[in-house]
């Protein structure tokens, strides 16, 4: 695709597009038998699905995420206590809503401080429902709610860790043992970092609010950018022995669709909400049967995923030319392909130029050597690589040598590649990288052993795209957030 002519977008495949909000399946309402495990696992479901918009609309009331968080959690109790014997309800989540808002205002009321905290709720609090009323249509305050919730778990003041905690925590539904499990942590560190990040969130006294004017814009940034690290560590693992981690890549698939719901004028939403849909499309390809890196030049496209790879088209055609929907065009470039010999490189190259530009990222400028290598060959990527050489944001960083190997073994130099992907091998973090990269290094020994080390390059079809996509990312696939799209300065990843 050039951003000239762009190629006709892939229509999806006919069928339901799923909500872009948090799923709502149907949950079986009516008796229960009392204590039975499917009681358990229907409040739990419940809970699961409306726990943000629980926690958003109690932290309105109380102004505090961790006291609002407690509330939804004693609203669950007291579902497990009644739902047995009385049945679900037929609105669930407006049962369990109505009871935790009634416990906020009951502790408003024990507070000293109640008479001040009425007057700032106003007669709302008043007249609040009974859980077993019917609760009025309140879609919009609800939805406002939620978006202070997503800002507030993101707001700048929190550590990126402690962000993503807390976002997974209060608007993912995941419990602290998922989360630990999901970065490969342990329980009390993640527990650690969601206190922490309550506790700095009500000693600076984060107000629950939506920030508007310039505000709005680097607040915006930190919501986008959890999101997107969420995606990556699921689409590319750091650490581990596996490459996917496709749980992560669906709860920040939900986010983003919810913020695109919410924040329908935002273009850089629309921008991650297409690249985080195009790069999903492409992940039943990137793993074979036994967990195995498959590159992308070897990639079955019939397992693409049609469907998302059509919400990311319709997604892209509302972004606008930010980073986020830079990198997306850049993806719909792979999705576009039909076979990986008809990859528009140049198209590729010239979007990463305009990335490169408006980031300033070495990672990005990494990303554009891949690019010209493919439409110019692997001596003009090998030019644009050499300018990173003594980059300090790339010092240890394992996809420079990967890539310089790549372009290396293409140009036959095996012997200088073996030592590249060596390199990179012991600066890779996951297991299933570290495999492919020391299998590269080996089969560029014994081409140096053949041919002492004057062989013909590799094909140019298989490339430095292959190079990115051995350590995880196709090129033009995850550009790095640190302060590139935007970001901190953690969770760097190029494709």
């Amino acid at each position: 695709m050039s951003p000239e002519n762009p190629p006709a977008p892939v229509p999806p495949e006919p069928g339901p597009v799923p909500s872009g909000s948090v799923p709502t399946g149907p949950v079986p309402t009516g008796p229960v038998p009392a204590g039975s495990a499917g009681a358990r696992r229907a409040v739990e479901a419940v809970y699961r699905i409306e726990s943000p918009r629980i926690i958003a609309g109690v932290a309105r009331i109380v102004r505090d995420v961790g006291i609002a968080e407690e509330l939804a959690q004693d609203a669950l109790v007291a579902a497990l206590e009644r739902w047995p014997e009385s049945g679900v309800p037929d609105r669930p989540g407006a049962w369990l809503m109505a009871t935790a808002r009634h416990r906020a205002v009951d502790l408003l009321r024990r507070r000293e401080t109640y008479v001040r905290k009425l007057a700032e709720v106003g007669r709302e609090l008043e007249e609040v429902p009974s859980p077993e009323d019917h609760l009025p249509d309140e879609s919009d305050d609800i939805d406002d709610d939620l978006l202070r919730l997503i800002f507030t778990a993101c707001h700048p003041v929190l550590r990126t860790e402690g962000r993503i905690a807390l976002t997974l925590r209060l608007l993912g539904g995941l419990t602290t043992e998922e989360i630990a499990r999901a970065f490969l942590t342990s329980t009390p560190t993640v527990a650690q970092r969601v206190t922490r990040a309550k506790r700095t969130l009500a000693t600076a006294g984060v107000p629950f609010e939506v920030p508007h004017g310039a505000d709005r814009v680097e607040r915006l940034g930190s919501v986008l950018e959890v999101v997107y690290l969420v995606f990556n560590e699921g689409y590319s693992a750091t650490a581990g022995d596996d490459l996917l981690r496709p749980g992560l890549c669906e709860d920040a698939l939900r986010l983003v669709r919810v913020l695109a719901e919410l924040m329908p004028e935002e273009p850089e939403v629309h921008g991650l909400a297409a690249l985080l849909e195009f790069q999903a499309a492409r992940m039943p390809g990137r793993v074979g049967p036994d967990g195995e890196v498959v590159l992308l030049a070897d990639q079955d496209r019939t397992r693409w995923n049609r469907l998302l790879i059509g919400r990311g088209v319709a997604a892209l055609e509302r972004a606008g030319r930010g980073p986020y929907a830079l990198q997306a065009a850049i993806a719909a470039c792979h999705a576009y392909a039909v076979r990986y010999e008809d990859t528009d490189w140049r198209a590729i190259a010239a979007l990463y130029r305009e990335l490169a530009a408006l980031t300033g990222s070495p990672v990005v400028e990494l990303n554009r050597a891949v690019a010209v290598s493919m439409a110019d060959g692997p001596a003009a990527g090998l030019r644009v690589l050499d300018g990173l050489a003594d980059e300090p944001a790339l010092r240890g960083y394992h996809l420079l040598p990967s890539v310089r190997g790549d372009l290396l073994e293409r140009l036959g130099r095996f012997a200088a590649a073996r030592a590249e992907f060596e390199r990179a091998a012991e600066l890779a973090g996951n297991e299933r990288e570290r495999d492919l990269l020391r299998s590269r290094a080996d089969h560029c020994a014994a081409r140096a052993a053949e041919e002492a080390g004057a062989g013909a390059g590799g094909s140019p079809e298989r490339g430095a795209a292959d190079g990115a996509e051995a350590d995880g990312t196709e090129a033009a696939a995850d550009v790095g957030s640190g302060g590139e799209a935007p970001g901190s300065g953690e969770g760097e990843r190029p494709g």
